[in-house]
């Protein structure tokens, strides 16, 4: 396996007119291609900067991202945009699913941004909300959804464009236990049948020993 994922000497520091925040602090990380791990640490530990640096929303204060290998600094904001659109889905806590549009209209969104026909772009969201099983549910709206099939809808938006690696941050968050186990189920799936690379912050000690590696963070610096 070859790292899909590397950060190497990376800091964050977040200044404002009054004061400094240093979010992470000399991060060395390598995830490797295929690989399934969660992030784990205390609330404003570094764990969803350290997931928006991998995710490309955010740059390094100091230090370099590869993604494949590549170095991912010198590329323009538009090449950045279509790198995040091909190889990373996004999963959040929070759905962010938007209530006007139907569950498959939510779901086609990431394809909106490449050069498929409108047809495709159907029978590719047709087809991911298949693989997480709510098939009867396209023409349904987010609020005629439970949390847990809400979340199964965005994970289909997460997979729709078919990346290379999932981004998950609290994925059960606002879950029960039972819909919390459906989400996993789900990610382990994809990462064990499809080989994508899946990162997974969480504060649930159960979720994160369903993955193969546990990342601890502690005052912005990963712990061993």
């Amino acid at each position: 396996m070859s790292a899909m994922i590397e950060l190497k000497n990376v800091s964050k520091t977040y200044q404002t007119e009054r004061i400094e925040t240093l979010a992470l602090d000399s991060i060395d990380l390598k995830v490797e291609e295929g690989e399934m791990v969660s992030v784990m640490g205390p609330s404003g530990c570094g764990k969803t900067t350290l997931l928006n640096l991998i995710g490309l929303l955010d740059d390094p204060s100091r230090g370099e991202v590869r993604l494949a290998g590549k170095p991912v600094a010198d590329r323009s904001d538009r090449e950045l945009a279509r790198l995040r659109n091909d190889s990373i889905g996004f999963v959040f806590q929070s759905f962010h699913l938007i209530p006007d549009l139907s569950v498959v209209d939510n779901v086609e969104i990431p394809l909106l941004y490449r050069r498929i026909t409108r047809k495709e772009r159907r029978e590719r969201a047709e087809r991911a909300l298949e693989r997480v099983g709510l098939s009867s549910r396209i023409d349904h709206f987010p609020t005629q959804l439970s949390g847990g099939q809400q979340q199964r809808v965005a994970i289909a938006r997460a997979i729709v464009g078919e990346p290379r690696i999932v981004l998950a941050d609290e994925p059960t968050g606002n879950l029960d236990s039972h819909m919390g186990d459906e989400i996993m189920s789900i990610l382990e799936r994809l990462n064990r049948e499809e080989k994508t690379t899946v990162i997974m912050v969480t504060h649930d000690h159960e979720m994160a020993e369903k993955t193969q590696r546990v990342i601890r963070v502690f005052d912005g610096q990963i712990v061993h």
